[in-house]
């Protein structure tokens, strides 16, 4: 079996300690492929460095998260944009809208979000959206213009009629650990939904699946995910891997 993460953070602190061994057991277990999102100018030199230790496996994107969007966005997105004019990158992302933790930059974060999503229509790559307690402002947003490209929304943990309306726009769900948890509901809503229009991601180091929730997410608990989509779909292990694995590739022309 073969399975590719979507969305992991691999550059992050969180791993500088093992992040070798981490990566061997998660390519033992089938992962190939670990596509990694920006956050911000900080995490491209630690990320692009891991990409070129594993140039096959360790595939980067670039965008700016937006909890990292502050007073100084301008300047950050300069610098992104200057790496995007040099370097080969499978999406723009992490980007979107935050309204969880700060509101104080949220009409920067649409202007970030609407350049970015501009980058990605010149660029012709996929784009990665990070959505929380936003959903409507972004869908207003994509319905208000036709020229967005395919990609995913990450971490997707709304309803079915939010699912669909991703789905309507061209979009696939990534799914990751949230699918494990009890009380997301997201086991309710899968079905519905079918494989035809999910991939696979970890967000680690974060969002841990059961039985590893709280602690700190592993490439390896990629497996956990997929074993409980298998299980919430009714399918095989196998078709999991070989259907989440070819929408990948499809989004990012890998």
């Amino acid at each position: 079996m073969n399975f590719i993460d979507t969305h992991i953070h691999l550059y992050a602190e969180e791993f500088s300690a093992d992040i070798d061994t981490l990566l061997q057991v998660a390519m033992d277990k089938g992962i190939s492929r670990f596509l990694m999102p920006n956050i911000d100018s900080a995490s491209i030199r630690p990320m692009l460095d891991l990409s070129e230790r594993y140039p096959e496996n360790c595939i980067p994107m670039m965008g700016l998260h937006p909890c990292s969007v502050h007073a100084d966005y301008l300047s950050q997105l300069k610098r992104i944009e200057n790496h995007l004019s040099k370097n080969a990158f499978c999406a723009i992302g992490e980007i979107g809208l935050d309204l969880y933790w700060d509101k104080t930059h949220f009409r920067e974060q649409k202007q970030a979000l609407e350049k970015q999503l501009d980058w990605a229509v010149e660029l012709k790559l996929p784009v990665v959206i990070h959505c929380r307690e936003s959903f409507d402002f972004i869908l207003e947003l994509m319905n208000n213009r036709n020229d967005i490209p395919s990609g995913i929304f990450h971490c997707f943990s709304g309803t079915e009629e939010m699912a669909k309306k991703v789905l309507d726009l061209g979009f696939y769900l990534g799914i990751g650990g949230v699918l494990s948890f009890k009380n997301a509901g997201l086991d309710k809503i899968l079905p519905s939904i079918g494989i035809d229009k999910l991939v696979l991601e970890t967000d680690a180091p974060y969002l841990a699946p059961i039985p590893h929730r709280g602690k700190r997410n592993e490439p390896a608990y990629l497996e956990l995910v997929a074993i409980k989509m298998a299980d919430v779909l009714g399918i095989s292990l196998n078709e999991v891997a070989d259907k989440t694995t070819k929408n990948a590739k499809a989004i990012f022309n890998l």
